[in-house]
């Protein structure tokens, strides 16, 4: 897993929090995953002494084992460095180191490898810790320096050593960069031993790490190792187009996964005629458009004098080759149309295309739920009781004074009604809203409307 708040922490895990449990095989760049690990040796056999650690970022490197340390994956270690000694975390042991280190190392020399000292000490840990918290400060101090001096470089990472004495600077340069001056400037402002080397604009993406255009994290940070050269030949044979923002990675140069499937293509185009032959028909000249390798289609847009115009016709790779065929004895076709391949253009399902819920599911009119309990008594508005003719707030009612005597009469005739009605005895009445000052509730007042 190549997290970049994870890598330049010392080792300590900042960014994901799984402390080295995830499915990656842990917060390191260029992690390997030991598929040797539970293999015994044979009897009489000692492991292999040579072992793989792994420093800052992508940097790894080989050291042996001579003390004869129980090592395993994980562990920090003290190795020793140029000058001085060095901290690391070890990532390879046992026979996997071996086949690491043959491809890897073909022409490395055993007796000249550097050893391992001793299993780092808390104080080890904690110097080595301190060192990497200056880097941070001294790259940006390196960058005002470089600068100043008007110097045409990009100094885009630093390395302290475990012990503190010696700083690695990391730049990236179109050409030579004289940069004595600045390692002077350096060297007094920083008090270490001062080292820079060049490297190239893949290698810089690969240090620092990156989350890549297809949503994953960088392949030369991840697992990716030699960088070869990508070329836009490559872009040409799988039909794509030739822009720069998009066949361009985060380091500046052409994408790397241009080349993964570049060989089968070129296999399948093998089977496709050159797109550079004109089809000549009676009507016109078919000039090639674009080719579908998958679907086995070269599109050719047939250039006519109808009135219609220029159409665009598919045609398969056979009949391609037959009508190259006829063109060669001198003969044309009538038009390409009579060549063209049929086929009906599926409509994709967007609705549940990879088995997700339904998109439609909120267009849906949800039905409001009905409320439990007893329903709401209608009032008994007009129809002159007690109860609802005094309202809340202690209003009184109002007098009919200008109402004829026939709703005087209606009101009478409803009250003698509801009073033989038998539904009518048994409920409870509720007593009416007596006002803010105490007092009763006006009746309405039937001798002024007679």
């Amino acid at each position: 897993m190549g997290c970049s708040s994870c890598g330049s922490g010392g080792g300590t895990p900042r960014g994901c929090k799984n402390n080295g449990t995830c499915s990656s095989g842990g917060c390191d760049k260029l992690g390997v995953f030991d598929w040797l690990a539970n293999m015994q040796l044979p009897n009489g056999k000692s492991q292999f002494d040579i072992i793989e650690v792994r420093f800052k970022n992508s940097r790894k490197s080989f050291f042996r084992n001579l003390k004869g340390l129980s090592l395993n994956v994980g562990d920090v270690i003290v190795v020793e460095g140029s000058p001085g000694h060095d901290v690391g975390v070890v990532s390879i042991v046992g026979e996997l180191a071996r086949i690491q280190l043959q491809k890897k190392a073909p022409n490395f020399k055993v007796h000249e490898a550097r050893q391992v000292i001793r299993l780092a000490s808390q104080e080890d840990i904690d110097k080595w810790v301190a060192s990497r918290k200056r880097e941070d400060e001294t790259m940006h101090r390196a960058r005002e320096m470089a600068l100043r001096l008007n110097l045409d470089m990009k100094i885009s990472d630093v390395e302290f050593q475990g012990d503190g004495s010696k700083a690695t600077f990391y730049y990236t340069a179109e050409g030579r960069v004289d940069f004595r001056q600045l390692i002077k400037d350096m060297a007094e402002a920083f008090r270490v031993r001062i080292e820079m080397r060049q490297i190239g604009a893949r290698q810089e993406s690969a240090r620092l790490g990156g989350i890549g255009s297809c949503g994953r994290e960088l392949c030369c940070s991840t697992w990716l190792t030699d960088f070869r050269s990508v070329s836009t030949s490559a872009a040409r044979y799988q039909q794509l187009s030739l822009n720069p923002q998009k066949l361009a990675g985060q380091c500046g140069k052409l994408k790397c996964c241009l080349n993964f499937e570049l060989d089968m293509y070129m296999d399948a185009l093998k089977d496709f005629p050159s797109t550079d032959i004109k089809l000549k028909t009676e009507k016109g000249i078919g000039i090639h458009i674009k080719t579908d390798v998958f679907k086995g289609l070269m599109w050719y847009l047939h250039q006519t004098d109808d009135v219609a115009g220029p159409s665009l016709i598919a045609l398969s790779p056979e009949r391609v080759k037959e009508i190259i065929a006829l063109n060669k004895d001198g003969k044309k076709p009538m038009d390409l149309k009579d060549f063209e391949e049929s086929f009906e253009i599926e409509t994709p399902d967007y609705t549940n295309s990879v088995g997700q819920d339904d998109l439609n599911r909120f267009d849906q009119n949800f039905k409001k739920k009905k409320r439990k309990g007893k329903r709401r008594k209608p009032s008994n508005r007009g129809k002159g009781g007690p109860k609802n003719e005094a309202k809340k707030g202690g209003k009184k009612p109002q007098n009919n004074k200008g109402k004829k005597s026939n709703n005087d009469n209606n009101k009478s005739n409803n009250k003698s009604k509801n009073s033989n009605n038998p539904k009518n005895t048994n409920k409870k009445r509720r007593k009416p809203n007596k006002k803010r000052g105490g007092g009763k509730p006006n009746k309405p007042n039937e001798n002024n409307s007679k």
